[in-house]
């Protein structure tokens, strides 16, 4: 599924590092008179990021530094001298990497040697995560195009499905591998020890039923739950912001009684270490399928108690 967060490269740059557009003397770009060039575009210029869309998210949200001085305003002019910085750095192609990775951590889940399916890969900040994690391959799926990373889509370790419909995939049982057919289904030729999730503009409800048939057995799902995308349209706030805790809870709830009607049993919840863009608070849930020993429908993880200590933010967690 497409995520507006996780921004593809959409400016060419010169041989330089600088836009084209600015190369060429855009006024919307640069100002030839006193030598100043927009900071989002400086920023890009600079290689501290890849599009002006991504620099105006970094500088809006304070995370930008000229001269040592804090700026949240993307058109502010700034001297070919001044010194930027960010003020934290990302370690992944996407800020969402630092939510899966915070997720791993919390989860002991270590995917190196699996195989992966990054569902919502968008740029490609969950699967870049699983790359520096050791993971063999990812399917890196997105009903977009052209959205993921050029260090990502050149690795030989990704397999780039792009224009697929999650809600369609099947596994290497449903028919030719890798094979979209006319009923819009997709399948995959193999299944994944560990599926990701960061999907926007849709319930996970309506995606955890693909996931199960192409999840391995003992396979892994780590899904991003957004409340914003899974509570009624009535309950979310000024700014498409969830603010009611109670909200936050009735989601997680509803997110994890659809995965026990498939079988997937809860083993982990935690609060997003990264607010979502918009400044929602954000969840990642560990769900597995469930073993003969255990009753999916039944209480698992201590689940009232895991809510709590999520709801609490990343702090309260540990």
């Amino acid at each position: 599924m497409t995520n507006p967060e996780r921004e593809t490269p959409s400016q060419s740059l010169d041989q330089a590092g600088i836009p084209v557009d600015a190369a060429r003397g855009d006024r919307a770009y640069s100002t030839s008179r006193t030598g100043r060039m927009r900071l989002d575009v400086a920023v890009v210029a600079r290689g501290l990021e890849t599009t002006r869309e991504r620099a105006r998210r970094l500088i809006v949200a304070g995370e930008v530094l000229v001269n040592g001085h804090r700026a949240t305003a993307p058109s502010t002019p700034t001297q070919a001298d001044a010194k930027i910085e960010i003020s934290n750095p990302h370690k992944y192609v996407g800020r969402g990497g630092l939510k899966l990775a915070h997720a791993l951590e919390a989860f002991s889940i270590d995917p190196s040697g699996r195989v992966g399916i990054d569902i919502g890969a968008s740029t490609g900040g969950f699967t870049d995560v699983l790359l520096q994690r050791g993971i063999s391959r990812v399917y890196a799926i997105d009903v977009g195009h052209g959205q993921l990373a050029w260090t990502l889509r050149t690795d030989s370790r990704v397999v780039v499905m792009e224009g697929v419909n999650a809600r369609f995939l099947h596994g290497p049982t449903a028919g030719s591998a890798g094979e979209q057919g006319t009923q819009g289904f997709t399948t995959l030729p193999e299944l994944g020890s560990i599926v990701t999730i960061d999907v926007a503009f849709i319930s996970l409800t309506l995606i955890l039923p693909a996931v199960t048939r192409v999840l391995a057995p003992q396979g892994d799902i780590v899904a991003l739950v957004k409340p914003q995308f899974e509570a009624g349209q009535t309950l979310v706030g000024k700014g498409g912001v969830v603010r009611n805790p109670a909200v936050h809870r009735n989601v997680l709830d509803a997110v994890a009684r659809a995965g026990k009607m498939l079988g997937l049993v809860p083993h982990g919840l935690v609060s997003s270490p990264v607010r979502g863009q918009a400044g929602n608070m954000e969840f990642l849930l560990w769900l597995r399928n469930a073993t003969e020993a255990e009753d999916p429908s039944g209480p698992t993880i201590e689940w009232e108690q895991a809510v709590t200590l999520a709801l609490a933010g990343p702090a309260k967690e540990r």
